[in-house]
């Protein structure tokens, strides 16, 4: 292979349009661009999501994010948290009662984080697989 003799294959380069070269080409003229308007004219063209002085669609938005509505009622309670508790049957309204959880709690998820050191019964919480091992393995039991 030499230099001189490199070509682009056959098809892989377009040839450029060429405009206003008079009516027999079909882009004579007004060469393609219709007639009048902001798109006709030379450096016509506006930044993106420009709507022609209307508010645009990214502005009229509210700034929202990926903050979950629902996550302020939702609260996870650590293993070692149980263990201050005086009751022997935890539910959700005893965690609000001891103030571990927020008052408008509505879901508590027990996760596997610290030690239990005491037979506990939970009930109406959801449990991690973990969680579960170790309260059970204390002698303490999960009611769904």
């Amino acid at each position: 292979m030499f230099l001189n003799t490199i070509q682009a294959s056959e098809g892989s380069r377009k040839k450029s349009k060429r405009v206003g070269r008079g009516i027999g080409c079909t882009l004579g003229k007004t060469c393609g661009r219709g007639h009048k308007g902001q798109k006709a004219r030379s450096g016509g063209f506006h930044k993106v999501g420009f709507e022609g002085g209307q508010m645009p669609l990214q502005r009229r938005l509210p700034k929202v994010g990926f903050t979950s509505p629902s996550s302020k009622y939702s609260v996870e309670v650590r293993l070692n948290e149980l263990n201050g508790l005086v009751a022997d049957v935890i539910d959700i309204k005893l965690l609000i009662k001891e103030n571990i959880v927020p008052v408008f709690t509505k879901k508590v998820k027990v996760i596997k984080s610290g030690q239990l050191n005491k037979a506990v019964t939970v009930k109406g919480i959801k449990v991690t697989c973990g969680a579960r091992e170790m309260i059970e393995a204390a002698g303490g039991k999960v009611e769904d």
